[in-house]
């Protein structure tokens, strides 16, 4: 865990460096309102990093996890989401990390027994995302830089599904996920697979969703079909993630703008409420509302209960 502290405060390749001094009041991460990139965990792993404009180096902000698509990187998915001008109004910190599995071009998440775009099913020599991402977790809370209680998960396409994935596999690190155009609830089931196989994805708690999607994706489409790790619907996703965390009752479904609706489940356990917001003619793209994103994320703390469960974890680790 040490070795992945000090490896936080190497900058490498973008902007320009600061001084010993300034890095230290920093917690080690870039000066406020700048993107950087650093080299994370024992292979280097690189991650784009904003801190946003007006960071407090002695207030722990909040974090979110931007998962680029299958094939993609950290740097791309930064650059197109918008995702750090959003920071910037609001003050969280964005992390953009490479997925652990390098292909052709660009790199693809491991979610456990789902093929990847190469075709091939994740082994156990690839790398663990959910472990890198809990342990970049722990290291940027150990420094004092972020909240553990809340840290948030998004991404796009195979990038929403490793996010759908960190709420069944870490739903005790995360305070709630936003994947776009990729919301699933764990792998089809092999006898039908048009429902989640419930097997696949069994979260330790209830898990706030915010899912965003187009009506015309043909590739993750909403109705489903498509690849046989979608096959179900997204529907069919919300409703699996509803009766994982209670929920008592559909959201009616209402037109937020004149393209995009929104549907869901609510009163649900611990608040944790289901929400998919769909936009008309929208195809496989950054179809996310960003601001509204993050007003959802903002709403979702994790419980002092589980925090301090984390933090006696990182004593002990010490």
């Amino acid at each position: 865990m040490r070795a992945w502290i000090a490896a936080l405060a190497l900058p490498l390749v973008m902007g320009v460096l600061a001084s010993a001094s300034a890095a230290r009041a920093d917690c080690g991460l870039a000066l406020a309102g700048t993107t950087r990139a650093l080299a994370l965990g024992p292979n280097g792993r690189t991650v784009q990093l904003h801190t946003p404009r007006g960071f407090d180096p002695n207030r722990p902000a909040p974090l979110v996890f931007l998962l680029h698509g299958s094939g993609g990187t950290g740097a791309e998915i930064l650059a197109s989401s918008g995702l750090a001008e959003t920071a910037d109004r609001h003050g969280f910190i964005v992390i953009a990390p490479d997925g652990g599995i390098p292909v052709e071009r660009g790199f693809v998440w491991n979610v456990p027994g789902v093929p990847t775009i190469a075709g091939t099913i994740p082994g156990p020599n690839d790398a663990d995302d959910v472990a890198f991402m809990t342990e970049t977790i722990d290291a940027l809370a150990d420094q004092g830089c972020i909240d553990p209680s809340r840290v948030y998960a998004t991404g796009l396409s195979g990038g929403g599904r490793m996010t759908s994935w960190l709420g069944c596999a870490a739903a005790d690190r995360f305070a709630a996920i936003a994947p776009v155009v990729g919301l699933r609830a764990g792998r089809p089931d092999r006898r039908d697979p048009q429902r989640p196989d419930p097997a696949t994805c069994r979260p330790s708690r209830p898990m706030a969703v915010m899912a965003f999607a187009g009506d015309a994706d043909t590739t993750n489409p909403v109705q489903g079909g498509g690849a046989p790790y979608w096959s179900y619907t997204m529907h069919a996703a919300e409703q699996r993630w509803a009766q994982l965390n209670g929920c008592a009752a559909p959201r009616p479904t209402v037109w937020v703008t004149a393209q995009v609706y929104e549907e869901g489940y609510s009163n649900c356990r611990d608040g944790a409420e289901v929400i998919g917001r769909i936009t008309a003619g929208g195809g496989h793209s950054w179809v996310a509302d960003n601001d509204a994103m993050w007003a959802f994320f903002a709403a979702y703390v994790r419980s002092s209960q589980q925090a301090s469960a984390l933090g006696l974890k990182q004593r002990e680790a010490r």
